[in-house]
Order: structure tokens, then sequence, then C-alpha cells
């Protein structure tokens, strides 16, 4: 039996951001797996969390929606269960660098 590439691939950390300034964070084989019906995402990229500097670690980009484009928003929703935890950005090189709680106002959702 054929199956497709995406059925064989394994579940990443990955995120999205949408245009409306959602962050969508999970486990999954594509980004496009976090994205909701009327979502418009504008980037994304792989996820960790670095428990000893208590930080959300965004970096990379998405095969499909490229680097995260933070110039387009002003505040990022977040899911609740990262309260307290600071979120940066790592590009593939420091010009991509955004240090996320910084430089956006951060919601709790």
């Amino acid at each position: 039996m054929l199956r497709k590439y995406s059925e064989n691939k394994p579940v990443e950390p990955k995120f999205i951001i949408t245009m409306d300034g959602r962050l969508r964070i999970g486990y999954v084989k594509m980004h496009r797996d976090l994205l909701q019906p009327s979502d418009r995402c504008i980037g994304g990229g792989l996820w960790f969390i670095d428990y000893p500097s208590s930080t959300l670690r965004l970096e990379g980009k998405s095969y499909d929606y490229g680097r995260p484009q933070w110039f387009l928003l002003d505040t990022l929703r977040v899911p609740k269960e990262y309260r307290g935890l600071t979120i940066v950005y790592k590009g593939d090189n420091f010009m991509d660098d955004f240090d996320v709680s910084e430089r956006l106002h951060i919601v709790y959702v």
C-alpha cells in the first residue's frame, strides 16, 4: 500500500503564528495541522522549553509558511499553559532573532 509522505512523518514540536496574533503550538506532523478554519498563518517553526532559564524558545521556519512575520503583530495571544516563561525567537541568523516577550504585548488565553 502506498502512503502519503505526511503519514510516515513523525510528530514534532511545531508552532505557527496567525494574522490575528495567536500562537498555536503543539506536537504535529505538519504546521498546517495547527491551523483553525479561519486562521491565516504568517509563519512558524519549531519550539522547545528551556526549563533552567524558564524560556519558551521558538526557532527556525516552517517549510510551508516561512519565518514568523513578527513585524505584523503588536499583541500575541499565548496559551495560558506557557504563562511565566520568557518567549524568544531564534532565527537562522542573528538578524532574525526576536525577543517576543520584550517586543510584543503578551496576552494569555
